[in-house]
């Protein structure tokens, strides 16, 4: 029996050796994932920006530092939650990733997921919401804080991504994004 420890490094150094789409040529790191894997939370963003290409770790640049700061106006600290994205490698120039590079990297995602067996996923912008609702076109504007049912009983609750926050910057919308956190925390079940 593997522990979850174990089955991650399984999950990464696959990830580490994948060729299954065209942005393993351009990409300097892969960027797994990190944090608790006991977590009954996980954030899921798009894909790797050029700070986390860097450093092979999620959200560090800007988007990341609000990220850990919207956490923690939460109640939660990052070492206690985990954060991932749809796509491990680097979209060229930051651009959002193709449906060929997410699908390449779905199976990635999934098998964080039946891992770390959360209650409840953050879908952090339209990127990640899509992945969970299999690729129906759907605003993030018109359904951010409303929970979708996914796999038999996990939570997702989609909100703007941390990076349209600094693009969008206004007190009303960081707010916005506050209560979507809070929501998402309100499906933890008591353990």
């Amino acid at each position: 029996m593997f522990t979850k420890e174990e089955l991650m490094e399984i999950v990464a150094k696959r990830v580490e050796n994948c060729t299954a789409c065209p942005l393993y040529l351009t990409r300097t790191n892969v960027v797994v994932g990190e944090g608790n894997l006991d977590t009954r939370i996980v954030f899921v963003g798009e894909g790797p920006g050029e700070e986390e290409d860097k450093t092979g770790r999620p959200f560090v640049g800007r988007a990341g530092m609000l990220l850990t700061e919207l956490l923690q106006e939460t109640g939660f600290r990052r070492e206690d939650v985990y954060i991932c994205n749809v796509v491990k490698c680097r979209p060229p120039n930051n651009r959002t990733p193709t449906s060929e590079e997410r699908l390449a990297c779905k199976h990635f995602l999934l098998a964080q997921l039946e891992i770390i067996n959360p209650d409840v996923i953050v879908a952090l912008g339209a990127t990640a919401l899509s992945f969970f609702i299999e690729g129906k076109n759907v605003s993030i504007t018109k359904v951010r804080g409303t929970p979708i049912d996914w796999l038999g009983g996990i939570k997702v609750v989609p909100t703007f991504h941390p990076s349209y926050l600094l693009r969008n910057r206004s007190k009303e919308l960081r707010k916005t994004v506050l209560e979507d956190f809070k929501k998402a925390k309100s499906f933890i079940k008591e353990v």
